[in-house]
């Protein structure tokens, strides 16, 4: 058997159809692998065909499905059509996972914005909080010292009102105390 060189398709021979298909097949992501080449022939074939693609051209099943007949022909655009709702299929569902990456990325960033703004609204709220507390307790022993002040005046006052009340009993009594109403008023 004698070695035959691959040969390429010339432009006139190329599937415009397929471009799409061979860009996404040489970047890894169409239904054809790498090295598959991307001729009108191979592109219709089953995928079995892929895996006899080193016979020769006479023994090619491609070549024998166009002189099959109109049945064959209708199969092969049939597998064709599925191929590429296949392949748009697939990028259309790229396209939505990398718009759903997209909206979960914005939808991230817009929840670390609001953590960062919450924390800086926690922060003024503990500050002003602390404020608030230092201010109480200065109030508290503001009240405190309020409290034994008036506590002090209160027992001055009372003492006052005995020294006062005392006076007025000596001066009636014309400057003679009976002890015992001394000690009445005393208690």
């Amino acid at each position: 058997m004698a070695h035959q060189q691959q040969q390429f398709p010339t432009l006139s021979e190329w599937d415009p159809t397929l471009d799409l298909e061979a860009l996404l097949s040489d970047i890894g992501f169409g239904l054809l692998g790498p090295d598959e080449p991307t001729t009108p022939a191979s592109a219709s074939a089953s995928p079995t065909d892929a895996t006899t693609s080193a016979t020769p051209p006479e023994h090619d099943a491609s070549a024998s499905l166009t002189s099959a007949g109109p049945e064959a022909a209708a199969a092969d655009e049939n597998e064709l059509a599925e191929r590429r709702r296949r392949l748009r299929r697939r990028i259309s569902n790229r396209e939505s996972a990398r718009r759903s990456r997209a909206r979960k990325q914005r939808h991230l960033e817009e929840l670390r914005g609001r953590a960062a703004r919450l924390r800086a609204g926690n922060r003024d709220l503990a500050a002003r909080l602390g404020g608030a507390q230092a201010r109480a307790a200065l109030a508290r022993l503001a009240n405190a010292r309020l409290r034994a002040e008036a506590g002090a005046l209160a027992r001055r006052l009372y003492a006052a009102r005995r020294a006062l009340a005392l006076r007025q009993v000596y001066a009636a009594s014309g400057g003679s105390f009976d002890l015992q109403v001394l000690a009445s008023l005393m208690a």
